[in-house]
């Protein structure tokens, strides 16, 4: 039988789709960009007849029509691997649940930990080898596949072809099931605001940065005025190896500055595991031989990314405590985002030969009432969850300095964590490590 005819006889609509969906079951949805639109609305009509369903997700970008159809709260349960916007709303309707994690194992938790009745993603229309390709965002995808009852393709001619790497993409000797989308356009995520805070930060980072580093950049203000302030830089023969591709990334090849030419894995290619920006981005990837989806198990491996030489990886943070502990993803019990691969590439960034991992963020917020509280402190908020721990933390950065924890007895970590705090709290916090014992009488104040 032909590609063609087995499309074909594979082909179904989303509603019949939709119906193999049995109460009780775990139906993993694709990551981010490559939830299923078509399936996902033909749940939503399945009305009062599902009760206590799963649907397992990542990095939402689309609100989920099955899910707020469900009034009673009694037909899906919401599980994400990342919490985002939506999911935290999800949440706080009382059927939202985070997964913990850490991005780099997701691959081993779905083949031995999780099961999956109904595997569902997006992907790109079938090519003449017969493949469907999701590389725009390709994750854990391999260890659903092996593992799920029903591997359900829905088509999106939208979709960018990416290169590998590899698993990027299934071949329909895989495939259970067809369904051809609406065609939809992509979520677009435009590059976060920059305020003169995250310009400072990232100048002190991109003064220690050199030519032929490899860079990874987590998402926000900070990372985007980075990338940015290295595409107008002299830096030369950068590389790319990261989890999350964003425009930035497209702003420092096109200027010249990223070529990946020194690179000693994947030279000359950005390795990336899913993809979120705007359309910029998406056209740049598509059929585009420069950039390469993994699979996360190998683009956020410690063994993996600690090899390249010089890698650079900057990522955001809540709060960071006087021990060097780090919280990037609650705000103290309430989860807002998710460990994702922070912890994987600052562990990563320290193995590297040359490698250098910093945590970016304001030394301020305002509350809700207005008043100014400082990110740096005593310990972290109570509830809060701990992403990085003190052994792991290396630079930690803010508007006011940088601090490099690595080798710092607790008193010497106090006094360069509080020498970076706002000096509105600066008092306060010496007070406090005083009394927790880890500051040193003969400290600089």
């Amino acid at each position: 039988m032909s590609f063609s005819e087995q499309y074909r006889s594979k082909r179904i609509t989303a509603t019949e789709a939709a119906r193999m969906v049995k109460s009780g079951d775990w139906i993993e949805y694709g990551f981010c960009l490559a939830a299923p639109r078509a399936f996902d609305a033909a749940l939503a009509e399945r009305g009062d007849e599902l009760s206590n369903a799963h649907i397992r997700t990542g990095v939402t970008v689309y609100p989920s029509l099955a899910f707020e159809a469900d009034t009673t709260g009694g037909r899906f349960t919401w599980n994400s691997w990342h919490f985002t916007g939506l999911d935290r709303r999800y949440a706080a309707q009382g059927a939202a649940y985070y997964i913990p994690m850490r991005f780099a194992e997701l691959p081993r938790y779905v083949l031995e930990n999780q099961p999956t009745d109904v595997f569902v993603t997006q992907a790109a229309p079938m090519d003449r080898h017969g493949f469907f390709n999701f590389g725009i965002s390709n994750s854990h995808h391999y260890g659903v596949i092996a593992r799920a009852k029903k591997v359900i393709i829905e088509v999106n001619e939208r979709f960018p072809r990416v290169h590998g790497g590899h698993g990027h993409g299934i071949h329909i000797d895989q495939v259970d099931h067809i369904i051809e989308g609406d065609n939809l356009p992509l979520a677009e995520l435009p590059p976060a605001s920059i305020s003169d805070v995250d310009r400072a930060i990232a100048a002190q980072v991109l003064a220690k940065m050199t030519d032929g580093d490899c860079v990874q950049l987590g998402i926000g203000g900070m990372p985007n005025a980075l990338g940015q302030m290295i595409a107008q830089s002299d830096l030369k023969d950068l590389g790319g190896h990261t989890e999350m591709i964003a425009d930035s990334f497209v702003d420092m090849f096109q200027a010249g500055r990223m070529n990946g030419s020194r690179k000693a894995l994947d030279r000359g290619r950005i390795a990336f595991t899913f993809a979120l920006g705007t359309q910029k981005l998406y056209d740049f990837i598509d059929e585009n031989p420069f950039v390469a989806s993994y699979p996360v198990d190998y683009t956020n491996s410690t063994e993996v990314a600690g090899t390249i030489d010089n890698l650079v990886t900057i990522n955001n943070a809540v709060e960071v405590d006087l021990f060097g502990q780090v919280c990037a993803e609650s705000s103290g019990p309430r989860q807002i985002s998710g460990t994702g691969g922070q912890l994987d590439f600052v562990l990563a960034g320290y193995r590297s030969k040359g490698g250098r991992s910093f945590i970016c963020l304001s030394s301020t917020y305002r509350d809700k009432a207005g008043n100014i509280k400082s990110r740096i402190l005593p310990t972290i908020t109570p509830g809060g969850i701990i992403t990085d721990t003190r052994s792991t933390t290396m630079y930690v950065v803010t508007e006011y300095g940088m601090f490099n924890c690595k080798g710092q007895t607790a008193w010497q970590r106090a006094e360069g964590l509080i020498g970076i705090a706002h000096p509105q709290f600066r008092e306060e916090l010496i007070a406090q490590a005083e009394a927790m014992g880890i500051w040193r009488r003969s400290n600089k104040r």
